[in-house]
């Protein structure tokens, strides 16, 4: 931990200095992103400009989405190589257009207040000094993840696959911090805030804030981190502290987390009450032409499983033996098992699964298959969580375009 400490030290002025010297981080780069090469995602107006390494601090290639506020997607590339997504190449995913480009560590707190015993502020040096830390590895997953492949198209960023990563976390349990300031009884719920505040359109004052109730909050998973795969958080990926909340989307893993609030409400705040809102169904998910009349916060994540190493109008030699690989994970709990086929769905076989990093990681799959007839075949591959939660057939449908999950498929020709 000490030698992470000192990683961070030296490299804290590194991170702040590259904000401080990017010409107001939408000049220069607005310039370079307009010369920079072209991505065809699989969608419809799927063309992209991937924004060289550089152009944004401590970030690599990604492909642009938005550059204000920057919206990054990780190429499906990094995927294909890693089990744990680099942090420059981690996806990018802010809100409002402005957010602080310097954070002052020295003067930096978390403050926690509200209904405490003991409202306290703790520093960036404190919290990794005088708690004992912990990691835990989690996919961080937009709620808009793969909105590209929604049908009806709905508003938002047209995300493909790449609006999440995973990483091995490391911080302080919540529940740590909030015994330490002692929490009242009747308190029910507690709100994080960020430094990301709002300017038009969004309405005045707006602080970006999410909610979770008392007893999610204390289920000692959820944490405030300060190290992303053992090196400090890059700026865009909420240096110096964020909210790592395993299993849920990351609109609760607040960035820059700077307060957090004891409450004995729910919160009325434009972050959970008018944004990132879904049907209140079993599902999250209605028909498009229906209409629903009560919405609730999006929540947990569904299961996915996704191709590797293998694309969209791949060509096999029949009677060959090929190993058919990718990544999968269970969504807000472990993932069970991953399923195969290779007629378009009518039958499945189980595929073998790689090493378990923890129940909300990133997992290896793969299954052998051999074509037998040269023509072409479907594949398809669907997670199963261990609430026995599944992918479903195809795309379902909401007004955000949150939690996209269906089954991948793709064709193959075998010769």
């Amino acid at each position: 931990m000490n030698n992470l400490l000192t990683r961070i030290n030296r490299r804290q002025f590194i991170q702040m200095s590259a904000f401080l010297t990017t010409t107001g981080l939408y000049g220069v780069q607005r310039l370079l992103a307009k010369a920079a090469p072209v991505i065809n995602l699989p969608f419809a107006k799927g063309s992209r400009q991937i924004v060289p390494a550089g152009t944004f601090p401590q970030k690599g290639e990604l492909i642009l989405q938005r550059m204000r506020p920057p919206l990054l997607e990780t190429p499906w590339s990094v995927f294909e190589n890693n089990i744990f997504t680099p942090n420059d190449k981690f996806y990018v995913r802010w809100h409002m257009p402005d957010f602080p480009l310097t954070v002052d560590v020295t003067s930096y707190r978390i403050r926690i207040f509200g209904e405490v015993a003991n409202p306290i502020e703790i520093s960036l040096n404190e919290l990794m000094h005088d708690f004992k830390p912990v990691e835990i590895a989690a996919v961080n997953q937009c709620a808009g993840n793969s909105r590209g492949f929604v049908e009806p198209r709905v508003p938002g960023a047209q995300w493909a696959h790449g609006a999440m990563g995973n990483a091995i976390w490391t911080g302080v349990p919540l529940k740590v911090l909030l015994a330490k300031a002692g929490i009242k009884s009747g308190a029910t719920h507690i709100a994080f805030r960020s430094l990301e505040t709002g300017i038009e359109p969004f309405p005045p004052h707006t602080r970006f804030e999410k909610v979770l109730t008392l007893d999610h909050a204390l289920d000692g998973e959820v944490m405030a981190a300060y190290a992303m795969n053992h090196e400090s958080l890059p700026v865009l990926n909420g240096f110096p502290v964020r909210l790592v909340v395993p299993g849920w989307y990351s609109t609760y893993w607040v960035k820059m987390l700077t307060e957090i609030e004891v409450m004995n409400h729910p919160g009325t705040n434009y972050w959970m009450a008018k944004s990132y809102l879904i049907p209140d169904t079993p599902t999250g998910f209605v028909d498009p032409d229906a209409t629903c009349s009560k919405m609730v916060p999006v929540n947990k994540m569904n299961p996915r499983s996704f191709f590797t190493g293998i694309k969209n109008g791949a060509k096999l030699k029949v009677n060959h033996l090929t190993v058919i690989r990718g990544i999968a994970f269970g969504g807000n709990t472990g993932l069970a098992r991953v399923m195969f086929s290779a007629d378009a769905g009518s039958s499945w076989q189980e595929a073998k699964l790689g090493f378990d990093y923890g129940k909300y990681s990133f997992r290896k799959w793969e299954i052998n298959f051999t074509p037998k007839k040269p023509k072409d075949y479907t594949l398809m591959v669907k997670a199963v969580n261990t609430d026995n939660e599944e992918q479903p057939m195809f795309g379902c449908w909401n007004y955000g375009g949150y939690m996209y999950n269906a089954i991948e498929r793709i064709t193959i020709k075998a010769s």
